[in-house]
């Protein structure tokens, strides 16, 4: 279910991913650089003709084709600060996806957006509507998975992320297309699980 499968990471570099609150006295998006790798390779494996990138503030910016030694030249090329417009740049990966589908373009099992953020988007209900409306163009639960990874401890951002996981589809959404995790749960788990849980939430 993992092969044959387009991946997209989608990666917050918004002002408080500087905040130096990671073991170590790491930031954020030094701590998030290293997960962003592991991540990045293990979806290499999978989808050898690399990931979409996108890192995202107050407006977004897409890389195609990455491959996993790609990953430090974009982190070097970028540096947090902003807003949080996650909204934005979430629409611009799921309507990407939905043309490819048209176009018969994606892959056979679909695509899995993987989001790594610290805090609480500018608009909380934007996101919401985004995966909603994502939700009803699918044909089956399998074909598009979106996992949010948390780095760091805000917890009116797990909050809102447990909302995105456990709540949607009381709120309209077709199918429950979303699971979370923070950093830290993932010292527990394979990176195979992490992007195993979120299609098979």
């Amino acid at each position: 279910m993992l092969e044959n499968r387009d991946y997209t990471l989608i990666i917050d570099k918004s002002g408080s991913m500087a905040t130096k609150d990671q073991p170590g006295g790491k930031s954020r998006w030094k701590a998030m650089e290293e997960s962003t790798l592991a991540i990045a390779s293990k979806c290499e494996e999978l989808d050898p003709d690399g990931l979409t990138v996108y890192v995202f503030s107050g407006k977004f910016k897409r890389y195609d084709n990455v491959t996993s030694s790609k990953v430090s030249d974009i982190f070097r090329e970028n540096e947090p600060s902003g807003r949080t417009d996650l909204a934005g740049v979430l629409l611009d990966a799921t309507n990407d996806y939905f043309a490819r589908k048209a176009g018969r373009q994606t892959k056979l099992n679909g695509e899995t957006i993987v989001v790594v953020t610290d805090g609480e988007p500018d608009d909380r209900k934007a996101v919401m509507r985004v995966i909603i409306e994502a939700s009803r163009k699918m044909d089956k639960d399998e074909e598009l998975a979106i996992t949010f990874i948390q780095v760091g401890t805000d917890q009116q951002a797990r909050t809102f992320l447990k909302v995105l996981d456990d709540e949607l589809q009381g709120a309209g959404a077709k199918f429950d297309i979303v699971d979370t995790v923070t950093i830290d749960d993932m010292e527990d788990m394979t990176l195979t699980e992490v992007l195993l849980n979120a299609i098979v939430d």
